[in-house]
């Protein structure tokens, strides 16, 4: 049996109050930041948004195996309580989460796919919230996986972008949350461009905000914001 996996994406800016704070007390609330996030999951990566989106200036990035059925709300108590202590400074703008579930269209595993509890991160990690339409559920199963064999066969030409797709039908407003890594945006953006002609793209309900980060070792990342 595959293992599931939770992750979490949560772009925090930073309030009035911490731009208020001398450039000493910048440092010393980004380093109780940092000691603070590998408590969160079994993996947690720190990003920065903004230049890329004006409303956020950081994403958290949390992932964990989701071995019970307690897993998620051990998490979410986990990150309520430790994120509490950073309000007065960072304002979280937005979540998005899902789990993990073996595709009903792509059977193996494909060397595309992307897992956070292993590896390295790439210089660039792009998320979104992705809602299929009504009449694409209504459709036969077989109409269906026509369609996203086209996608499956695009998606393979890009053979260095790698792709986490997550579960979140019912749980929250979209349906699934997609990421990628990439070493090249401008690459990801022929790959973007190159699926809005595959036939299953007029069933796409909504695929919107798209959040482009930045990663880089964590010290360099906190530096920014000092």
């Amino acid at each position: 049996m595959l293992e599931v996996q939770l992750s979490h994406y949560t772009p925090f800016s930073f309030t009035d109050a911490y731009w208020r704070l001398s450039s000493a007390e910048r440092k010393e609330f980004l380093n109780r930041l940092a000691g603070d996030l590998p408590g969160l999951a079994d993996r947690v990566y720190f990003y920065n948004l903004f230049p890329t989106r004006s409303e956020a200036d950081v994403m958290v990035w949390s992932a964990l195996a989701a071995k019970t059925p307690g897993t998620a709300r051990e998490f979410f108590m986990r990150f309520a309580k430790v994120s509490s202590g950073w309000r007065q400074f960072l304002r979280p703008t937005h979540t998005l989460w899902g789990f993990t579930r073996p595709s009903v269209y792509a059977s193996g595993k494909s060397s595309q796919e992307l897992n956070p509890l292993e590896g390295e991160r790439r210089p660039y990690l792009i998320v979104y919230p992705f809602h299929k339409t009504a009449e694409w559920y209504l459709m036969s199963r077989e109409d269906r996986q026509s369609m996203m064999n086209e996608h499956i066969r695009v998606g393979r030409q890009y053979t260095e972008i790698t792709q986490l797709l997550l579960y979140s039908t019912g749980l929250q407003d979209q349906e699934f949350v997609v990421v990628y890594e990439t070493e090249d945006l401008a690459r990801f953006s022929a790959l973007v461009t190159e699926l809005r002609g595959v036939q299953g793209r007029k069933y796409t309900a909504w695929d919107t905000p798209i959040y482009t980060a930045v990663y880089a070792p964590q010290e360099e990342l906190m530096s920014n914001w000092t």
